[in-house]
């Protein structure tokens, strides 16, 4: 379990995540308000928000990634963590089978193994020794979360990682991310602009607002395509789109 630098340790430290009075202010504007959040071990939760609303300032925090002095409270996570940005930072230079297995320690012949193993559950078998400049976004994405799943995450931190992806690469991404969780059942909290991503993945959708969380949704039944045809879909869309504001003639 790890406590992140400068920030006040808890004395019954818990399994999964633990977020205790969470303070971030930026140029005297409040970010984030005194968050408090659990997420436990195999648990999948979306966060939603508007622009600028503090989204990928939590997902940091979460992830020991804005510096010690950054704010105040308790971050309490498991580890290993990892993080997959929208963006899939493979290294360019590197070939692929490389890049999922940078930094992982022990020995090389070990690491390579299972970073190939990590590829091939990804689908991307065959795919070692490419370059990243010739995958595809959505290939590119597959070994973003190859580099993460190799280090048998705790935790998973997804930050609109799916966002520059056409629609049909995001459905078979969604199918993918799903499976992966289910097998491997780390705490995860992605961020996204997207409602019904959140509801087609999740088992929970908070939607941050002035600093705070106005909507914490848990939703009912199994993830997927198939939570879309139910009979609440429509009622727990309604109910995101309101939180975030849109107006009704937009929430088509």
């Amino acid at each position: 379990m790890a406590h992140h630098p400068g920030l006040t340790a808890p004395t019954d430290p818990v399994p999964g995540v633990r977020l205790r009075g969470l303070h971030r202010a930026f140029g005297g504007r409040t970010v984030l308000d005194d968050i408090e959040l659990d997420i436990a071990k195999g648990e999948f939760t979306a966060l939603l928000g508007h622009s600028g609303s503090g989204k990928s300032t939590l997902l940091r925090a979460v992830g020991g990634l804005d510096g010690a002095a950054a704010g105040r409270g308790v971050v309490e996570v498991p580890e290993p963590s990892a993080v997959v940005f929208q963006d899939a930072r493979l290294l360019p230079w590197s070939r692929v089978l490389d890049n999922v297995v940078l930094g992982l320690p022990g020995p090389r012949a070990a690491a390579l193994a299972r970073g190939r193993a990590a590829l091939a559950e990804v689908g991307l078998a065959g795919k070692e020794r490419a370059w990243p400049g010739t995958l595809s976004g959505g290939e590119a994405q597959r070994a973003a979360l190859a580099r993460a799943l190799v280090r048998s995450p705790e935790l998973l931190l997804l930050d609109e990682p799916f966002g520059a992806l056409d629609a049909l690469t995001r459905i078979q991404m969604h199918s993918l991310l799903r499976n992966l969780c289910a097998r491997h059942q780390p705490a995860v909290l992605l961020v996204t602009h997207d409602v019904d991503e959140a509801l087609l993945l999740a088992d929970r959708v908070l939607v941050l607002a002035d600093g705070r969380f106005s909507l914490d949704l848990p939703l009912g039944g199994p993830a997927g395509p198939g939570r879309r045809g139910s009979a609440e879909f429509t009622e727990l869309r309604e109910r995101l789109l309101r939180a975030l504001g849109v107006p009704e003639e937009d929430r088509s």
